[in-house]
């Protein structure tokens, strides 16, 4: 069967027992139908002094066309670790309409190891993203109704760096001109569109801890710049109130459940090549409360999205991982080392050795720059040989990483029991967690340090525009911040064609921008875009719903 055959066979439980089994009273519950609601930041203030639970971080090796199945592991591995006895709650982020209807077709994990009910979630879900999009575009418009009423701030219709945005993708939507047609129809002048995972208001609400340090960020918000080069904001706009208030909802986290009625969160879903990439903080923090163990993801690789979970989100609300899970495959490494996609079926042990360093960079990551204790979940395929799996095994060895073997996909959690004991007992380790930099350094000197000690770069290259704006944002103030890097997922370099574990690269910055709500400095390298678009044969063509309402084609 498919992901959504599975989903749909699967009887769910009223979402009521699962927030009974997860502890949360009924008072907390906003029922959004039978089996899915939101749940009241309330509850946060209410077990303040309840202990935390154990936080484990699920990444994975660098994306290829053959699939890693993070998503897949997370949830797995929560369903395995109530098998063996344990409180877990699961965090996750949303997905976007725009890669559900591209490239992906849904995410919410897979097989017998998925967070349902998975169409709702993979569409409008309880209408979170919606509810960014309309703040959004609130604020854009906010910023051009300004100038058309005389501009009593001065700002520059040149210098707008707020953008518009929509929950798909669409290239055409990257480079506009507005405003035509007349001065009733307001100023005309270059905009564009991002996707919504990208704008700074998701990255706002994920770090956001309630509603008064919400309204705090989105009034730091800069628009724009005014003639003399002084920053705007949604504050001096007087907007954040008003952005608030149509995030009000969305701020709470949304509660589901897996196929083996696992409790799970799914709030949240910045981007993790364009922006910081994990579920929200309130999310997170709710699952710490709730359960003895916390399993979460961050986006693409442990390059962008683990990196950005411990640098921005750990130091921003002070979480401290227990473990890490780096989840990989035999097929996506004999990829990584040359291996054509149509023929990573066959045993190629020469293959799978040459794409071992992408792995091994991984883990060496997370043991030796962040101090964390990790193991390897090798999401088995049928056609991977002894061989391969004990080549994998005898490389992680070598860097004192054990391997355990996930078949969460077709066994649900029974098939992830033995990763979920090694996770039980690396939580038992004491840690010495570190950051990769210091936020005290200079905005140059983080750069450094992420490419040259995560990524593996020999230099970091400004060029464009970011050689201006480096000195800039350190003279405004800024240069505290921590950095979120914008790049490809799809290698450890800023170029997508070098796989493996490229050295001897230069990291290029084209582009730097304060989010100074999320509060971090943006750094835009390669080609990446803030605005996917469609791929040749989009997941799209393939989804469909029947007359009673059945959907199909989300995988």
């Amino acid at each position: 069967m498919t992901d959504i055959e599975i989903a749909q066979a699967t009887p769910l439980r009223p979402i009521n027992e699962i927030a009974s089994l997860a502890g949360v009273a009924e008072k907390y519950l906003e029922h959004y139908g039978r089996y899915k609601a939101k749940i009241d930041l309330s509850l946060l203030a209410d077990k303040q002094d309840a202990p935390d639970g154990r936080l484990i971080l699920v990444t994975a090796i660098t994306p290829t066309p053959a699939g890693e199945g993070k998503t897949t592991t997370t949830v797995g591995l929560g369903d395995a670790l109530r098998k063996i006895g344990r409180r877990s709650v699961v965090a996750l982020r949303e997905p976007s309409l725009g890669p559900v209807f591209g490239v992906k077709g849904g995410a919410a994990g897979g097989g017998y190891a998925q967070v349902v009910p998975m169409e709702d979630i993979n569409l409008h879900f309880t209408g979170d993203f919606h509810a960014v999009g309309a703040a959004n575009n609130l604020l854009a418009a906010m910023v051009d109704n300004h100038i058309y009423q005389g501009n009593a701030l001065g700002i520059d219709p040149k210098n707008i760096t707020w953008r518009r945005c929509v929950d798909m993708n669409d290239r055409q939507l990257r480079f506009v001109v507005d405003g035509l047609g007349g001065r009733t129809n307001g100023c005309p002048r270059e905009d564009g569109f991002d996707i919504t995972v990208a704008s700074e208001i998701m990255a706002v609400l994920c770090l956001s801890t309630d509603i008064t340090d919400l309204k705090l960020r989105l009034s730091r918000i800069i628009v724009g710049y005014t003639y003399g080069g002084d920053p705007v904001t949604a504050g001096d706009l007087k907007a954040a109130g008003a952005m608030a208030a149509l995030l009000k909802d969305a701020l709470k986290p949304n509660l589901v459940q897996t196929l083996e009625g696992t409790p799970a969160f799914v709030h949240g879903g910045p981007f993790a090549n364009i922006a910081h990439g994990c579920n929200s903080v309130t999310a997170t923090r709710m699952a710490l409360k709730l359960g003895d163990y916390c399993v979460t993801e961050a986006g693409f690789g442990a390059d962008l999205g683990a990196e950005k979970f411990l640098d921005i989100k750990c130091r921003a609300a002070g979480l401290r991982p227990a473990a890490v899970v780096i989840v990989a495959t035999v097929k996506a490494l004999k990829m990584h080392g040359g291996k054509p996609k149509n023929a990573l079926a066959e045993e190629d042990l020469a293959a799978l050795e040459k794409g071992l360093p992408n792995l091994l960079r991984h883990v060496e990551n997370i043991t030796q720059v962040y101090k964390l204790p990790c193991v390897v979940a090798v999401n088995r395929f049928p056609d991977d040989t002894e061989a391969e799996l004990r080549l994998v095994a005898d490389k992680c060895r070598e860097l004192g990483v054990n391997t355990a073997l996930s078949e969460v996909w077709g066994k649900g959690g029974a098939g992830g029991e033995a990763l979920a004991r090694e996770v039980v007992r690396l939580c038992e380790i004491p840690n010495a967690f570190t950051y990769a930099y210091d936020t005290s350094m200079g905005i140059a000197e983080k750069l450094e340090a992420i490419a040259r000690r995560i990524y593996h770069a020999d230099s970091v290259q400004l060029v464009g525009s970011a050689v201006k704006q480096l000195p800039q944002l350190e003279a405004a103030g800024f240069g505290c911040l921590p950095v979120c890097m914008a790049k490809t997922q799809y290698s450890f370099s800023d170029d997508p064609d070098k796989k493996g574990a490229p050295e001897g690269f230069t990291l290029t910055v084209r582009n730097l921008k304060v989010s100074a709500g999320a509060g971090f400095i943006v750094a835009l390298t390669g080609e990446v875009m803030t605005m996917p678009g469609l791929p040749r044969s989009p997941a799209a063509e393939r989804i469909d719903v029947d007359e009673n309402g059945v959907i199909s084609g989300l995988f």
